[in-house]
């Protein structure tokens, strides 16, 4: 499938150099992205670094996002004033403006602000990233305030990366966060909002309990991840990485399952940092060079 290229994204000039810098000026530098995100510490809690205790500390994912060569790291406000200073020009930032624990459960889930887009100026990020919880009843919050990061982002020349994530009781009532119909609708919700990037989950298999007519179209992998890539439209789209598999081929699978579908790259957050350094930024590499096979 054909990929979204910078050149057929309308954006504004400030918009468009960072976008550019992001694309071209690192990671793969061919338009495509692999981006390093650390925000599993608010979301998930100390408990996802338990497996691998040096990734605690966050210069491991510094060092690893400079000597991986990754396009981008996502993190947010916190982090980034204790530790971006140090890596100042070495890797791109994505500063994540919004966010939640994991600890309330996810049936009316709302990720608030506590960074904003003068924020991510100040710190020298080239995009923020903004979670919206798709389907969830407390979804009018989080549209009101996504709406004003956008219009900041418009004024201010930043661009703006989506985490669409289906979440809610009827999103779990009709096949759950994974399925086709919920990454899928997720996809669309990111263009008709104004977003330039997109981060999604690959979707799986539909469930009975999934509405038509995505119940009987019956699509294999590949098939289901084109679906939602085309629903994206014009906005670039990064498959999130998800939990840790140690098989690195099944990784490396997955990479090229994406971007044969016409994704513009990934995130890759535990696949990496839950590994020992050196593996990661081998694993990081051997990315690359898939990667190197899709330029834009």
């Amino acid at each position: 499938m054909e990929r979204l290229s910078l050149a057929a994204h309308s954006v504004p000039h400030g918009k468009r150099v960072r976008l550019w810098r992001l694309l071209y000026g690192g990671g793969p530098r061919n338009g495509t992205l692999i981006v390093l995100p650390l925000d599993q510490g608010l979301e998930h809690g100390p408990t996802d670094f338990f497996p691998h205790p040096p990734a605690l500390d966050t210069d491991y994912q510094f060092r690893l996002a400079v000597e991986g060569s990754y396009s981008a790291i996502a993190l947010g406000v916190g982090l980034a004033e204790k530790y971006m200073k140090e890596y100042c020009g070495r890797v791109p930032l994505i500063l994540k403006l919004n966010g939640k624990t994991n600890i309330p459960e996810d049936a009316e889930a709302v990720s608030p602000a506590f960074a904003s887009v003068e924020d991510a100026v100040r710190l020298g990020a080239d995009a923020v990233g903004f979670t919206m919880y798709v389907g969830t009843p407390r979804q009018d919050v989080e549209i009101r305030e996504y709406q004003r990061v956008r219009q900041d982002c418009e004024r201010l020349g930043m661009p703006l990366v989506m985490w669409a994530y289906p979440r809610g009781r009827a999103i779990e009532a009709k096949g759950g966060k994974g399925s086709l119909f919920a990454q899928d609708y997720a996809a669309r919700v990111a263009e008709e909002m104004g977003a330039d990037v997109v981060k999604l989950h690959e979707p799986t298999a539909d469930s009975d309990r999934t509405p038509e007519p995505y119940r009987s179209l019956r699509e294999d992998g590949p098939a289901r991840v084109r679906r939602v890539v085309r629903s994206a439209g014009r906005v670039l789209v990064l498959f999130s990485g998800g939990e840790k598999d140690d098989r690195d081929e099944r990784v490396i699978d997955k990479v090229r399952l994406y971007m044969e579908a016409g994704a513009t790259g990934v995130m890759f957050g535990r696949n990496m940092w839950l590994r020992k350094f050196d593996h990661a930024v081998a694993l990081t590499r051997r990315v690359h060079q898939v990667m190197a096979r899709y330029p834009r």
